[in-house]
């Protein structure tokens, strides 16, 4: 099969596309083949050697671990999953991802596609709309009619994020740049902010829940906005337990995990017409280093996808 696979830590020049084995699925595990997958910052974070300590890997390593497909195969156990089921997932980071025409991955991880989506744009949704659900629903136990701040709203996960509160019921303050402003309105946000014409803390008030997905100075700002008993989530660095002490609200660290039960929940909300991923780049799989580039400019609007051509042409 055709993967893009990386046999060091680097630069996007460690990202070669070329022949590699095609896995075998084994007890508890369904082979996958591979119509799209999405990119994600935790791919270059990877690539890059960043997280070598939290997640050991071995090389040659396939990066990408978003996938929607077509089961091609499964294991000896499997009861949920048969041949020709249209499915996607985000898969365990320390096994080779989907950047290749086939994946395995392991039953628990893996549900059915919404059917309302072609593969590519159901290869946008695992890991954002994960990460989402899990900050938002898992970890600040959001409820209906609360105040929420989202940062990078119509980010990957931002996105996500602002649609699953509007969902729930929730009010949705959001910040983007001044050309992202329209595609806040289009997501349902009720107080879009301009970061670069004012300051948040100046439009967000009395905030229940804010999620940072920037880090640095805009976490360490936005403890002002909560209001007591308020949660501050972050998916980029841990914040201070002891600041949120201080102040009287809650702290929180989120990494987003593989769920198949949750992906599927999220696919019945997808079907339902109330979430929807946002496409900003479709690339041929020979292109990731160009979507790679893309991702770590940071200046993406919604998600990139990898089309995986695997000869059926069924994407």
């Amino acid at each position: 099969m055709k993967a893009i696979r990386i046999h060091n830590y680097g630069g996007l020049e460690v990202l070669q596309y070329e022949d590699a084995p095609r896995p075998e699925p084994q007890a508890g595990e369904v082979l996958v083949r591979v119509h799209a997958a999405g990119v994600n910052p935790i791919d270059w974070k990877i690539r890059e050697g960043h997280m070598k300590d939290f997640w050991p890997h071995k090389f040659p390593l396939i990066l990408g671990w978003d996938a929607s497909g077509t089961v091609e195969e499964v294991g000896p156990g499997v009861s949920q999953f048969k041949i020709g089921d249209e499915v996607y997932s985000v898969t365990d980071p320390t096994r080779d991802g989907a950047y290749a025409d086939y994946i395995v991955v392991r039953e628990p991880e893996l549900a059915l596609k919404p059917n309302s989506l072609h593969h590519i744009r159901a290869a946008a949704v695992p890991l954002a709309a994960l990460t989402a659900w899990q900050s938002l629903l898992d970890t600040a136990q959001l409820q209906p009619g609360q105040r929420v701040l989202i940062h990078a709203g119509s980010g990957g996960v931002g996105h996500f994020a602002v649609q699953t509160c509007k969902w729930k019921g929730a009010y949705v303050f959001a910040t983007a740049s001044t050309k992202n402003q329209d595609s806040l309105r289009e997501l349902g946000v009720d107080k879009a902010i301009d970061y670069t014409q004012q300051l948040f803390e100046d439009a967000a008030r009395n905030i229940d829940v804010v999620l940072d997905t920037i880090g640095g100075e805009t976490q360490e700002r936005s403890w002002s906005v909560l209001k007591k008993d308020g949660v501050l989530v972050s998916l980029v660095q841990p914040p201070s337990e002891e600041k949120a002490e201080e102040l009287g609200v809650r702290a929180a660290f989120v990494a987003g995990h593989p769920s198949g039960a949750q992906l599927a929940e999220i696919a019945k909300i997808i079907d339902s017409g109330k979430l929807a991923p946002i496409i900003d780049r479709i690339l041929p799989l020979s292109e990731a280093r160009r979507a790679h580039e893309l991702s770590q400019s940071g200046h993406t609007h919604g998600k990139i996808v990898l089309r995986i051509s695997n000869g059926n042409g069924r994407t």
